[in-house]
């Protein structure tokens, strides 16, 4: 089957397809310089060891590969290569990787060398252990003083470091089969990416307490290494060619009742949205979540158009404030409650949060000055004591976690993810779903049956709580910390939305936000775009569908291949309808007989959806 990249991706250009090393039961993809998927005997043993350079706002630099040499043979390979990276003020570094492999061990070694100085917040290696699986599991961990603790990988989402002052690391990745990761030239610590919605631990150089940006100096050559081993006490057994079999979708137990559903509207698009007001009352959503941030030039007028867009709008409205706190927060709150009124505007639910909390305050680094969470929640309770109060973050589930709200007086938790933070690759991307689940329980196990909302959720950034601005991303590139990505123009977001709500929905949330109507992170097409201004883009479908299910109740799916495929049912008036997503860029069988009927199949394109209808008694 040929497909359309543009219309998967929003994008004519494509990755660079990973090169699979082997050696025995030893393998790996190679791809842009960085091993992922390292699997022994098809178990993934680590998600990924990367050489990493980042910049002052912890973009990620995209080195020049020159001198690439791949050598395979059948128990073994090895690699070789430089890397280049051009930095500010023609600033320079060169990254010299040799990579060697047997079926028990690995090493992957570097050498970097600047010869006019390089400044970085980051410079070395990353290594991403997997968290389905792993999560809560042992893990024995070496540090730099000789010390070996015996510790369990975290399981409800830690805040911080779990691990510091590490040499190595080592878990098991199944019954009989364990691995030592080593990690020579820095003191290493690892943090637990989940916080970010990325599917990984990850162990990294330089411990974060140490001052960034820094300055490599010029002609000073910096040498790390990382070498995996394996240890396997299994008995011997012969390999077997796995049988490709269909993906199958049976029945779970848990249930549960569908979100509302949000679309985010700014100051910027409220005119936009209010032209788009058929495209409005076509998808139907159940909230309008209006943004508004004094720091960035929002005045009085927003209100107005805010109070004309809830005037058409039939569901509820909620504003989030990114309050200021330059004065008193009841004087600002007062004001801003001032100017609604003058507008007309009067918001069923209010969110309150410093402007100063967007930002993250990394481990070891002094907290801003911000008045006490408590003052700005009574500020907020006096100002608008008519609207419903909503706390957490504007950020992500990582600020959150760092800096737990008070809940007492809160009528509900809300904070945002963003998939494109550390990694932008489709397949990074897609597997933040997996720790979409573990943020949930996380959020459940520190405010308990408190209302919880996410959102807006989208693809591209649309702050960056870790640098000073989103990276403007003018040749429509998948790179990290990005205000526009061209997925959101392709079926790519679609899936990732109905994959998205699929992955949180157990979490009982009062609503999913997962895009605005207009603008880099709307449903249809703006001016300057390739499709024709106010065509749909096709997240439009997903998110049209999500609000048409709002308070229906769903039925848990389980599928034998998540990482490929997930689903839930809902009940609807007429029967039930089976929600399925392929999240892969491969076409893929899958078997729905369990769900709908004995031998019903249906096959999904690459980053296809779907939604089967049949009887409630099917």
């Amino acid at each position: 089957m040929t497909t359309d990249a543009f219309a998967l991706y929003g994008t004519h250009e494509a990755e660079e397809r990973p090169v699979t090393l082997t050696a025995g039961r030893l393998t790996a993809d190679l791809a842009n310089g960085h091993l992922r998927s390292i699997r022994y005997d098809g178990i993934e043993v680590l998600r990924a060891i990367s050489y990493l350079v980042r910049d002052r706002d912890w973009g990620t630099y995209s080195p020049l590969i020159e001198g690439l040499a791949i050598k395979q043979v059948a128990d073994s390979f090895s690699v070789g290569y430089t890397a280049h990276c051009d930095g500010a003020d023609a600033s320079r570094l060169a990254i010299a990787v040799r990579i060697d492999a047997s079926e028990s061990e690995l090493t992957f070694a570097a050498e970097a060398l600047s010869p006019t100085g390089f400044e970085t917040n980051r410079c070395g290696f990353c290594i991403l252990h997997p968290i389905v699986g792993i999560a809560g599991t042992p893990a024995s961990v070496e540090h730099v003083d000789g010390r070996i603790v015996e510790t369990r990988f975290p399981d409800q989402i830690d805040p911080w470091q779990p691990f510091k002052d590490m040499r190595a690391i080592s878990h098991s990745a199944t019954s009989g089969v364990s691995a030592r990761c080593l990690m020579e030239g820095d003191t290493f610590e690892m943090e637990d990416q989940r916080n970010w919605s990325d599917a990984s631990y990850k162990t990294y150089v330089r411990p974060l307490a140490l001052p960034w940006p820094y300055q490599i100096p010029a002609n000073e050559r910096q040498t790390q290494r990382i070498v995996l081993s394996i240890s396997d006490s299994r008995p011997a057994a012969v390999a077997q060619a796995a049988e490709a079999k269909p993906v199958t979708i049976a029945k779970g137990e848990k249930t549960g009742v569908m979100p509302s559903i949000g679309l985010i509207v700014t100051p910027g698009e409220a005119k936009a949205t209010l032209a788009a007001a058929a495209r409005l009352a076509e998808i139907g959503p159940q909230e309008l979540l209006f943004h508004f941030d004094p720091l960035a030039g929002h005045g009085p007028a927003a209100f107005a158009d805010f109070a004309a867009l809830a005037k058409i709008h039939r569901g509820s409205t909620t504003l989030e404030i990114a309050l200021p706190c330059t004065a008193s927060p009841a004087e600002e709150a007062a004001t801003i409650a001032a100017e609604m009124a003058a507008a007309g505007f009067s918001p069923d639910a209010v969110v309150v949060s410093p402007a100063v909390d967007r930002q993250s305050t990394p481990p070891g680094s002094t907290w801003p000055e911000c008045p006490p969470l408590e003052e700005v929640y009574a500020a907020a309770l006096a100002a608008f004591p008519n609207a419903r109060l909503g706390g957490g973050m504007l950020s992500y589930f990582t600020e959150l976690n760092r800096k737990r709200v008070p809940p007492e007086n809160l009528d509900f938790i809300t904070h945002c993810t963003n998939p494109i933070v550390h990694a932008a690759d489709d397949l990074s991307v897609m597997q933040t779903l997996e720790a979409l689940p573990f943020i949930t329980r996380s959020v459940r196990a520190i405010y308990d049956d408190k209302p919880y909302r996410i959102g807006p959720s989208t693809i591209p950034m649309r702050q960056n709580p870790y640098g000073s601005r989103t990276m403007d991303n003018p040749g429509g590139k998948r790179i990290p910390m990005a205000n526009t990505d061209p997925r959101h123009n392709g079926r790519f977001a679609e899936a990732f939305a109905l994959a998205y709500a699929a992955q949180v929905i157990d979490a009982d949330l009062e609503c999913l936000t997962l895009s605005a109507l207009t603008g880099p992170f709307g449903l249809i097409a703006g001016e300057n775009e390739p499709s024709e201004p106010g065509a749909v883009r096709s997240l439009f479908h997903t998110v049209k569908a999500l609000a048409g299910m709002a308070g229906l109740r769903w039925h848990e799916c389980q599928s034998s291949a998540p990482s490929q495929v997930l689903g839930f049912t809902v009940e609807k008036a007429a029967g039930n309808a089976l929600c399925l997503v392929n999240i892969t860029p491969q076409e893929l069988s899958v078997d729905i007989s369990a769900t709908v009927a004995e031998g019903v199949a249906i096959v999904l394109a690459p980053y296809g959806t779907a939604i089967v209808e049949f009887p409630a008694n099917g």
